[in-house]
């Protein structure tokens, strides 16, 4: 019998520039890029020094917009499942609270 997706929201396959900071800071820690991301959480792949429950803010840049600026989410989640057994090592995360930031990526 096939498993079924339990998922509570629909998860979109999107590959976008990712940035793991540190908590209240708008550094960069880690760069990396999504796998695919829903309305609640996001898949990423960076070599993310992370523990599973640990708060995260990250950003995700969006494909820029017809204006030619970079729309940026400045996100706040917690680390819900790490696999670091892969080439690419990937962190999936709640997406609880985001921002919109406007202005070029770094």
């Amino acid at each position: 019998m096939p498993l079924r997706d339990l998922r509570r929201n629909h998860r979109y396959d999107l590959r976008l520039p990712f940035e793991l900071l540190r908590s209240g800071s708008r550094s960069p820690v880690q760069s990396g890029q999504t796998c695919n991301l829903s309305s609640s959480g996001v898949l990423f792949t960076a070599p993310a020094d992370v523990e599973i429950g640990q708060p995260i803010e990250f950003v995700i840049t969006l494909p820029t917009g017809s204006e030619g600026t970079a729309v940026r989410l400045r996100c706040v989640g917690k680390v819900v499942r790490l696999d670091k057994t892969r080439k690419d090592p990937s962190v999936a995360a709640t997406l609880e609270r985001f921002e919109f930031v406007r202005g070029a990526a770094r």
